[in-house]
């Protein structure tokens, strides 16, 4: 039934990425103890991944620079995973003794010119580079992890991204992992800017799943107004896999669009799966409190609706 409408998965896995890209997105003065507040009271909703912080050069965002403090101020529970992310050696070493979760991250991104704002890489430097963190996951001991493709959709530098691009830079970073003999947990289809529509995503999910059998995931940016319908778009597609933000908190610094904030807010993505009978373990009236605490933390208003108008009825 891939690529077909309504196969909607029974259950979905959130991965809550707020304390990462949203914090990424503020101006450096959210303090350690409120960025390890956050994650304490995520932990306390069902959630089962949070993305806490990213290893990266400090000097271009000084808002991760704190990132092994939270690693050590966290308190932790068993049921869930705790997870950074890292553009480089250096900074997947620095991942590896934090104690956070690391998953051998494979990245790049249909956009050369958004690639060589984030990652100051051209494609053929990215290739090399990620092919010699798969090399240096594998001496670490580390199994299959996700393919992230960045402006899998569009990017303000270069415009609408085509399919065929996409799943060109797609297949150089499948191909990394294979050869590697580790094939891809799953492929992340990242709408960094806000792009998509829901016919986007389900031409190009549909084009993955058409070329490979590894699971799909979205990340997506609620910018223009249709995270929540392309995030249906993809459960009606089957995709059990999203990554969503608490509150709508986040954007891309490195995006060419400061009103790129915003992913999905994930407490809107887990009322929707509620409504439709996906399962996602999550408890919503936790969720939408710990929503009111992010916009508390950032000290102004959050795109998330839901915390605002609250839970239509009890039972949810």
């Amino acid at each position: 039934m891939d690529g077909q409408m309504n196969d909607l998965p029974s259950r979905a896995h959130i991965t809550e990425v707020g304390p990462r890209e949203g914090f990424q997105f503020e101006p450096p003065h959210i303090t350690t103890a409120n960025k390890i507040r956050l994650v304490d009271a995520l932990s306390q909703t069902g959630l089962p991944e949070i993305e806490c912080a990213s290893f990266v050069n400090p000097k271009v965002v000084p808002q991760m620079a704190d990132a092994f403090a939270i690693a050590e101020g966290i308190t932790r529970h068993d049921r869930v995973a705790y997870r950074c992310i890292w553009l480089n050696e250096k900074g997947f070493l620095q991942a590896l003794g934090s104690g956070f979760d690391t998953p051998a991250l494979t990245s790049g991104s249909a956009s050369d010119t958004f690639l060589l704002k984030n990652n100051n890489s051209s494609p053929d430097q990215q290739l090399e580079r990620q092919r010699k963190l798969r090399h240096v996951y594998n001496e670490n001991g580390l199994g299959s992890g996700p393919v992230y493709l960045f402006t899998a959709f569009g990017c303000n530098y270069e415009g609408a991204i085509p399919v065929k691009k996409a799943l060109q830079r797609c297949a150089e970073l499948v191909h990394i992992c294979e050869e590697a003999g580790v094939p891809p947990a799953n492929i992340t289809l990242c709408d960094t800017i806000g792009a998509a529509g829901p016919a986007d995503v389900r031409a190009l999910v549909s084009a993955v799943r058409e070329r490979w059998d590894y699971p799909v995931a979205l990340h997506l940016h609620d910018t223009r107004g249709l995270g929540i319908a392309n995030a249906l778009a993809g459960l009606e597609l089957g995709v059990a896999r999203f990554d969503s933000s608490v509150g709508g908190l986040g954007g891309c610094p490195f995006a060419g669009n400061r009103s790129a904030a915003g992913n999905v807010a994930t407490e809107e993505l887990a009322l929707m799966c509620d409504r439709m009978g996906v399962e996602t373990g999550i408890d919503l009236g936790a969720l939408v409190e710990v929503a009111s605490l992010a916009e508390e933390i950032v000290s102004h208003p959050l795109p998330g609706r839901l915390s605002k108008a609250g839970l239509f009825n009890a039972t949810l």
